[in-house]
């Protein structure tokens, strides 16, 4: 009984691992990338120079220059720079036109040092990542759906594996190189215990997260349906405060950032709303920014915006949300530092590695039954053309996006779409390609053009102004740091192609033929 127990589990961890295999490696891929979400934002667009950090002074700016060029706005929302985000970005919203209409938003970047305006080329940046790695590029809320789904498979995989993984741990200290399949599930192990803690806090926060998209049953019973009502009530908002008709000057908006200060015990402002400004009736609303472990959701200041003084701030959180800030905090790592930042990359490119190992697991197990005959089923040939186009395409497609950004014309219109198209048409290139070729060609073939994609980043690069040369010199390790790392993801995609190529499909199928026949809890691991 309990080794059919275990071997129930080891049979829904395989399937639930395949089927939503190849949607869970781009997501964690994404996911992982989005981690230097404001990094690639800020080499997508360059013009935004980066300038030391004074909050009082730029919000001195913004408030400058919105009084010359919104001085008839209903609101103003100005977004305050921080030592990742060098921008100072200022919105407006124009008067409604008539009662019950809302006024359109215009924006602008704002150089944080002297106030004038920056023309950005216009670019998703790292945006589109962290878009896309929990909602697909799919209308809401059926890309939230279809993530969170895979996130709740993610993890019935990762409880199932420990089950069946008797001897967990004594694997992670296995590695048998040059063994095929065995290496491969060598490998496999490693990578999920190695960061096994990272992996069950990342897949169980993101349900929580969504939690009340997927579990509405209680909100709609104690709301009798009104979904609004409950959030009305869990994130408090500041009220807006109807215009008096009456000209009043808005004060200066930089001391409040100290008093907000002083409410938050020490944290910092990310956001300032400005309503009615220059009306008597204007109110100031300092919005926290997330720099704890613990995210405290809808954080805010309000002060008169006349005669700046305190009107009210929204109150501490009850437990429960502060347990599931926590879990927020923690996905998002919005908190950490550039050191924890880059161990939450490793440990994601760890997850995405145990992703994509067990999928080729499955498929390289299967191909051994099949490889005297030489004749692949076709549902093992649709695997292999999947797992090729998911893992090295969307790699390969990743290096395309960061190319489309250097190399289209910076006046072109809808330039950020066009961003996302290049991406996109790259990633279904790839599928096209594994069909035509088969096999270890088709990965050595889309690694290899990856790995020239990704070098090319940093060489194109050259012959623009932000160069690694100059970027080097200048100290800018964010733009620097970026061209390094995609010369050495170039590095690492080419020699991962050298040893696939080097090792041969002929040459490994006969390795493996003249190993022992393994026991059978190692082919329940393996299934």
């Amino acid at each position: 009984m309990k080794e059919g127990f275990r071997q129930s589990m080891a049979w829904l961890h395989t399937w639930t691992g395949l089927v939503f295999g190849w949607l869970l490696f781009a997501i964690f891929l994404t996911g992982t990338l989005a981690y230097f979400k404001d990094e690639i934002s800020h080499w997508m667009q360059p013009e935004i120079p980066a300038r030391p950090i004074n909050a009082e002074a730029s919000l001195t700016l913004a408030q400058s220059y919105l009084q010359q060029h919104a001085a008839g706005a209903s609101r103003w929302l100005i977004d305050l720079p921080d030592a990742r985000d060098p921008g100072l970005t200022v919105r407006w919203q124009q008067a409604p036109n008539a009662p019950g209409q809302r006024g359109k938003f215009e924006s602008r970047t704002l150089d944080a040092q002297t106030g004038s305006e920056v023309q950005a080329r216009e670019s998703l940046g790292g945006e589109f990542f962290y878009r896309f790695h929990f909602q697909l590029q799919m209308p809401y809320p059926w890309g939230r759906w279809l993530a969170t789904m895979a996130a709740m498979v993610m993890f019935v995989g990762l409880i199932t594996g420990i089950i069946t993984h008797k001897k967990i741990f004594k694997d992670f200290f296995t590695f048998r190189p040059r063994k095929g399949q065995r290496s491969w599930l060598d490998g496999h192990n490693a990578v999920g215990v190695l960061v096994l803690p990272f992996h069950l806090m990342i897949t169980y926060s993101s349900l929580v997260i969504f939690m009340a998209m997927v579990m509405p049953a209680s909100i709609l019973a104690s709301y009798n349906g009104d979904v609004r009502a409950f959030y009305d009530e869990v994130f408090p908002a500041s009220k807006t405060p109807e215009p008096a008709n009456r000209a009043a000057p808005l004060s200066p908006m930089a001391p409040l950032l100290a008093k907000a200060s002083e409410q938050w015990a020490g944290g910092s402002t990310a956001r300032l709303t400005a309503n009615n400004p220059g009306d008597a009736n204007a109110s100031v609303v300092l919005s926290r920014r997330g720099d704890r472990v613990v995210h405290d959701f809808g954080r805010a200041v309000t002060f008169n915006g006349v005669t700046g003084e305190r009107l009210g701030s929204t109150p501490e959180q009850p437990v429960a949300m502060a347990v599931g800030g926590t879990f927020y905090g923690l996905h998002m790592g919005h908190f950490a530092g550039a050191t924890l930042r880059w161990l939450y990359f490793i440990c994601g490119l760890a997850s995405t590695a145990m992703i994509g190992t067990g999928l080729v697991i499955w498929l390289g197990k299967r191909q051994l039954k099949h490889a005297k005959s030489g004749v692949m089923p076709f549902e093992l040939r649709l695997v292999e053309v999947l797992n090729i186009a998911s893992m090295a395409g969307l790699v390969l497609a990743v290096a395309v996006f960061f190319l489309a950004n250097r190399l289209l014309p910076t006046d072109l219109l809808g330039r950020a779409d066009q961003e996302v198209n290049a991406f996109f048409i790259a990633w279904a290139l790839s599928v096209v390609h594994a069909l035509l070729r088969k096999g270890r060609k088709a990965w050595v073939e889309q690694l290899a053009l990856a790995a020239v994609l990704f070098i090319a980043v940093p060489l194109i690069n050259l012959t623009t102004p932000w160069n690694l040369g100059e970027t080097l010199a200048q100290g800018d390790w964010t733009l620097a740091g970026f061209d390094l790392t995609c010369l050495g993801a170039g590095l690492f995609l080419g020699w991962a192609a050298w040893k696939m190529q080097r090792a041969g499909g002929a040459v490994s199928v006969k390795k493996t033929s003249r190993e022992k026949p393994r026991p059978i809890a190692l082919e329940q691991e393996v299934s």
